[in-house]
């Protein structure tokens, strides 16, 4: 049985809005890690690759794995019946020829339920091989839509070229030509490898990163060092009521740092034989008291919850590095289709080598969705 439930099906709603031309029929492969949909279009040029993260619903089960098949059109239909703020689960039983959507208004008592039937579609899924790219381009998905949608006025291909200058956007016409320069102040970088990625990824979960067995050999007496400041991180966070998401590696944060109401027991003591002056300081020193432990509370949310992340989409920047000069051409057709998963994040990234397909990734907070697409070749 598969029951997964959605905060907003805003994000349903727009993550089919933006693949809806590109396929028609395709399966929702279920299971425990989530939601996944490959598919190709009718060409055979563009794949896409979607997945939905379990963690991202706020309820989800899956018993086993089973594909949904189901025409996109027809779903979209049925989202367009939800507001896009509405919690939105999806329930289908084992070798159910029906999909159940359950919407529920946050504001009312609303309670709607449609079912749709699914089909049986035969797709064989691609396995994507880990590709080490020539060269990424990090930029604000609004500027990507705009570049490629202008450009589409004028011709119907564009070659993206990534050089030390920077990243060019051009287009031919029959009647005019086009093109857009995208430069960064600073140093190029270098594109980091698949392996590389993956460590970042395991870093920013607070995990340790996997090494190689040549590497795991290394000097005993540099590990300890690491050991011991462990050690220490963990001896602080049990004395501070178990709290995982302060730390301190300094004794001298350990000593400040004290539970509030030692503070105000205090701060009563000090401030009841006084008079009204006494009273006044007494006060003045709680405030002072209550606002030196606010900033241990505020780097608690945000490092537990995860808002550096969110802060980072919210403002987008261009950033691009290379390895080697790319220069590839597409079609605009496709890259505007493409463009409009933009309403699902800030930030797009383009990862090209030369006589290798186009990536183009969108990730948000419940997962992602990646296009895939074949360069031109010669003059068209």
């Amino acid at each position: 049985m598969l029951e997964a439930k959605l905060e907003e099906a805003g994000t349903l709603k727009k993550l089919l809005d933006a693949i809806k031309e590109l396929v028609t029929d395709a399966n929702f492969e279920c299971n425990e890690e989530g939601l996944n949909l490959q598919a190709m279009d009718n060409s055979h040029v563009a794949l896409v690759a979607v997945h939905l993260e379990a963690a991202g619903f706020k309820r989800f089960r899956c018993d086993r794995p089973m594909p949904l098949g189901v025409n996109l059109a027809s779903l979209t239909k049925v989202l367009k019946c939800a507001k896009d703020d509405d919690e939105c689960t999806l329930k289908a039983a084992d070798e159910a020829d029906v999909l159940n959507l359950v919407y529920e208004a946050k504001s009312s008592d609303r309670i709607a339920e449609y079912d749709m039937k699914l089909m049986e579609i035969d797709s064989d899924t691609l396995g994507i091989p880990d590709t080490d790219y020539d060269a990424e381009v990090v930029m604000p998905a609004a500027e990507f839509s705009r570049i490629v949608r202008d450009l589409s006025a004028l011709g119907e291909s564009v070659r993206i070229e990534v050089s030390k200058e920077g990243v060019r956007f051009a287009s031919e016409g029959e009647a005019a030509n086009g093109s857009v320069l995208l430069k960064k102040d600073g140093e190029i970088g270098r594109v980091k490898t698949d392996k590389e990625k993956k460590a970042d990824r395991a870093r920013a979960r607070g995990e340790e990163p996997e090494e190689d067995e040549d590497e795991e050999g290394g000097d005993e007496d540099e590990d300890k060092p690491k050991k011991e400041k462990k050690v220490k991180k963990e001896k602080v966070k049990k004395e501070k009521d178990g709290d995982e998401d302060v730390e301190m590696d300094e004794d001298k944060d350990v000593e400040e740092f004290k539970p509030e109401s030692d503070n105000e027991e205090e701060e009563k003591s000090e401030a009841e034989p006084s008079g009204d002056e006494d009273e006044e300081s007494g006060k003045k020193r709680k405030k002072k008291a209550n606002g030196s432990s606010k900033p241990a509370k505020k780097a608690k949310t945000t490092k537990g919850k995860g808002k550096t992340k969110k802060d980072e989409e919210d403002k987008p920047v261009f950033d691009f590095s290379m390895n080697s000069h790319v220069s590839l051409t597409f079609s605009l057709k496709y890259l505007v289709n493409f463009s409009k998963s933009a309403s699902l994040t800030n930030t797009v990234s383009l990862l090209m080598s030369n006589e290798v397909p186009l990536l183009v990734a969108y990730d948000f907070g419940q997962g992602y969705v990646r296009y895939y697409l074949a360069p031109k070749i010669g003059d068209e």
